[in-house]
């Protein structure tokens, strides 16, 4: 029986391979991703029966309806998808280039740099009346700006006549703690107003979400996501090893520095909406791993989808199982990845 579809587009210009397997579990993925996105959307101090979701996603609904859903629900739901996306998909690439199913955004400190760059920001641009001096809009543009320093130290730090997946990784474990000693040390000397804000945001949340964000993060993603398909096949090539990865005619370290960029960006990208979710990027490329094995191109929008799925999974119990007290995603998230982490960590140790 034949494991992959032929498919050609563009008069056989284009052709892939599309693993059976892989395929099928993407489905039923998407359609649970899908059914999360509905119950989220209908879930919350005022119910909305799916039947009136769909109406009302159609133009049918009612007033009522149409306020709840497309002002208060559908911004932060959209936000968690994309995070979680592309969360996920960061941590797949980082695995790839790194070799390691430890490795993760945050393991390797690039979403601590957001955090650095966010506390920064509100230490910096605060008055003394515990008012920022600068619009609130630029707080996202701090935390691109602190993930990609810190994924650009990882790469250069790591530098001995070339970049070694072993040294990335002890770099990036070195500047995590570097990271979350300087937010510490920054959160203290702010505004204790500005400080317990920071504090929410890096716990990591999608509460107050808004269209404008929507329509920043969308066509960033979206674009990300198409250049990390197209690197499919570095990141492959990458996975066998430096020496083999040479014979084969691939730049190794052009390469690496291009995907950890890459990888950086997506991060950045993420945590300027929505705060530090930590161990997205660690469990959805590993339980993706286990349902289609390691080829990047079936990982990838396997990966995709696990990490939305975990992000607006997060969201809807955050905000429904302690109301009228909302719990940021993080919490959850991080209530899942820690003991998960400490699993992996036994694992690699006993294998």
């Amino acid at each position: 029986m034949k494991k992959y579809y032929k498919l050609r587009l563009g008069a056989g210009f284009f052709s892939f391979l599309i693993d059976k397997r892989a395929f099928f579990i993407s489905c039923i993925l998407l359609g649970i991703t899908c059914l999360i996105f509905m119950l989220s959307t209908g879930i919350g101090e005022v119910f909305i029966t799916p039947i009136n979701v769909l109406k009302t996603l159609f133009g049918f609904g009612t007033e009522m309806d149409e306020l709840f859903i497309y002002s208060f629900r559908l911004p932060r739901i959209i936000i968690a998808l994309l995070v979680g996306i592309s969360l996920a998909v960061a941590g797949a690439i980082l695995q790839g280039l790194i070799r390691n199913p430890l490795a993760s955004p945050d393991i390797i400190g690039i979403t601590g740099g957001g955090a650095v760059g966010v506390v920064c920001f509100l230490m910096l641009f605060s008055d003394r009346n515990n008012s920022l001096i600068v619009s609130v809009k630029w707080m996202p543009v701090a935390a691109f700006i602190g993930a990609t320093i810190v994924g650009i130290l990882v790469y250069f730090l790591s530098w001995k006549n070339g970049s070694s997946s072993v040294r990335l990784v002890l770099i990036g474990i070195g500047l995590s703690m570097l990271a979350q000693s300087l937010t510490t040390l920054f959160m203290v000397k702010g505004p204790i107003y500005q400080a317990s804000q920071a504090n929410v945001w890096i716990t990591g949340t999608v509460y107050g979400a808004t269209w404008e964000q929507v329509r920043i993060l969308l066509p960033v993603v979206l674009i990300l996501l198409i250049i990390s398909l197209i690197s499919v096949r570095n990141v492959n090539i990458q996975e066998l090893g430096d020496e083999l990865a040479t014979g084969v005619g691939s730049l190794v370290q052009r390469n690496r520095f291009f995907l950890l960029l890459l990888g950086t960006a997506l991060t950045g990208a993420s945590v300027a909406f929505a705060g530090v979710i930590g161990f997205v990027g660690l469990m959805a490329p590993h339980m993706a791993r286990r349902m289609v094995g390691s080829s990047f191109g079936a990982l990838l929008p396997v990966s995709a989808l696990l990490g939305a799925i975990l992000v607006m999974l997060a969201d809807l119990i955050g905000r429904t199982l302690f109301s009228p007290l909302e719990v940021p995603a993080g919490v959850f998230t991080a209530a899942i990845g820690a003991p998960y982490f400490i699993y992996l960590l036994y694992k690699t140790r006993n294998s």
